[in-house]
């Protein structure tokens, strides 16, 4: 009882987190916007040309957005009515309500609102399974991702980077490090609030694979998605100034973004599989 109280406090603490849907709206442009360049170009090269779409935990819609700019079928889901608040208001100021089927308030981890292979691409961008903090619920949200898609389709996953953080604790929180939580941070992975962020999970890449592989998921891959870019504001402000050089380092990010190394180092970084 105490365990199923606890996560419900967390589940409060991420949903009250995640009620200024502009600051989630323009957080894409961190790094660069590297989180955001990367995931389109995933998504162009992997999406299904035709088919309807599923943006689980897609917050203020910025990914069903320009999905469906791009001529894409999609339903939203989120927990947060002020971010799908702000997202019908965006669908109809772009004029895109034909194109978005359906706004659903629901959590990624119970999808019992949609039949089985119902959707021909599942997303699920931006980090919200590293915001489910119980390892069983998480378990429960891949088996939900998976159980929607249909035969085949591709399931496209991001989420924050264990590794990553610590290079961000020598980078910006030097004083975190004499903490309780950093000292817990590599062993689980967990971070339950009160050091300037809501609850989170932070993934191994390995944990991510292995959690949907062992769900059934096929032909799995990771990519990085800021990569080197992380924690790079400064220089990236710089290097965007320049078109020819931003042109080069867009080139080798991509060119790089299948490599562990890389994805190592990241933020963020996305499993893509299949059905």
């Amino acid at each position: 009882m105490g365990h199923i109280k606890k996560t419900e406090t967390l589940h409060i603490m991420v949903k009250k987190h995640y009620t200024k849907p502009r600051r989630e709206w323009s957080r894409h442009e961190k790094h660069g916007g590297m989180e955001w360049i990367t995931s389109i170009y995933l998504l162009d090269r992997y999406l299904p040309k035709r088919g309807l779409i599923l943006d689980a935990g897609g917050g203020p819609g910025r990914y069903t957005i320009e999905l469906a700019k791009k001529g894409h079928k999609i339903i939203l889901l989120d927990p947060s009515q002020s971010h799908l608040d702000f997202a019908d208001r965006m669908i109809k100021k772009n004029k895109l309500e034909k194109r978005v089927i359906k706004i659903v308030n629901g959590k990624i981890e119970d999808l019992s609102v949609f039949k089985k292979e119902t959707f021909d691409a599942v997303i699920c961008l931006g980090g919200p399974l590293s915001h489910v903090m119980s390892k069983k619920l998480r378990e429960k949200a891949a088996s939900e991702l998976i159980r929607v898609a249909k035969r085949g389709a591709p399931i496209f996953v991001s989420v924050m980077n264990r590794l990553a953080i610590i290079r961000g604790e020598l980078v910006d929180f030097q004083n975190e490090l004499l903490t309780t939580y950093f000292r817990n941070w590599l062993k689980t992975g967990d971070y339950f609030g009160g050091y300037g962020f809501t609850p989170m999970h932070g993934f191994m890449p390995e944990e991510l694979k292995n959690l949907f592989e062992r769900r059934g998921a096929k032909n799995c891959k990771l990519f990085a998605l800021e990569g080197f870019s992380s924690r790079e504001d400064k220089a990236m402000l710089e290097l965007s100034k320049n078109k020819r050089r931003w042109k080069v380092w867009i080139k080798t990010h991509f060119a790089i973004i299948d490599r562990l190394e890389v994805i190592g180092v990241s933020d963020h970084f996305m499993l893509i599989c299949n059905k």
